[in-house]
């Protein structure tokens, strides 16, 4: 094999770098990607949470999976898709991180959607550690129950945001929730906390969510039926 010279070199190393620039540069694959940071799915499912069709989302997925972002397991008759690893987990948080802190639209599009985000109470990751270490608080997982199994926060009940009306019996008024969904960008924890507001509890979401929770290291827990 010829060896490169220093400028051969270089370029060839940026060139496969750009693979995962070239990756990441749809929105939506990096919604999909997103998705898989909650868990396994199929194409199926990825299709039906995004509104594209089978053969679309196929596509995107192909694009993430050449840059090794994303691998794929047959399972029966379907596949299904998850990230590689917790570097790719890491590598879209900090896109989404770098996005909010450099790009001013990020947050103008946040703010607008979440417009009674700021009368809710709020709750970080390390708050929320310790006061499990105290055993003062009950968490809700309000993730669909397919996410929870794949991995939750230690401890966590799974009571998905459509069960909620039914399952209030199962929640201790008399303790602190906390409730947690995706991630900053979902509003599936915000909703869970306004209803348990106007019910009475005591209630605050999760600035983060679970993927921020476990590339923290902090505790975690999964189920067989992952």
């Amino acid at each position: 094999m010829q060896r490169l010279t220093k400028q051969g070199f270089k370029a060839d190393l940026y060139e496969q770098l750009a693979r995962i620039g070239k990756a990441l540069s749809s929105g939506r694959r990096l919604e999909l990607l997103e998705l898989l940071t909650q868990g396994g799915r199929t194409v199926e499912g990825l299709a039906l949470e995004t509104g594209m069709s089978i053969a679309n989302t196929s596509q995107h997925l192909q694009v993430l999976r050449s840059a090794h972002l994303v691998i794929a397991n047959r399972e029966g008759t379907y596949v299904r898709y998850r990230v590689s690893n917790d570097k790719v987990l890491g590598l879209w948080l900090d896109v989404r991180k770098v996005g909010a802190a450099q790009l001013a639209e990020v947050q103008q599009t946040v703010d607008c959607f979440f417009e009674e985000r700021g009368r809710l109470k709020a709750t970080t990751c390390e708050e929320l550690l310790d006061q499990l270490e105290a055993g003062s608080v009950t968490v809700l997982d309000v993730r669909p129950e397919q996410e929870f199994h794949a991995g939750h926060i230690r401890g966590a009940r799974s009571i998905p945001v459509e069960d909620l009306e039914a399952r209030l019996k199962e929640i201790p008024k008399r303790q602190t929730i906390v409730a947690y969904c995706r991630g900053p960008y979902c509003v599936l924890a915000d909703d869970v906390v306004k209803a348990l507001h106007e019910r009475g509890f005591r209630a605050s979401r999760l600035t983060e969510g679970f993927p921020d929770w476990k590339l923290r290291g902090f505790p975690i827990e999964t189920s067989l039926k992952a």
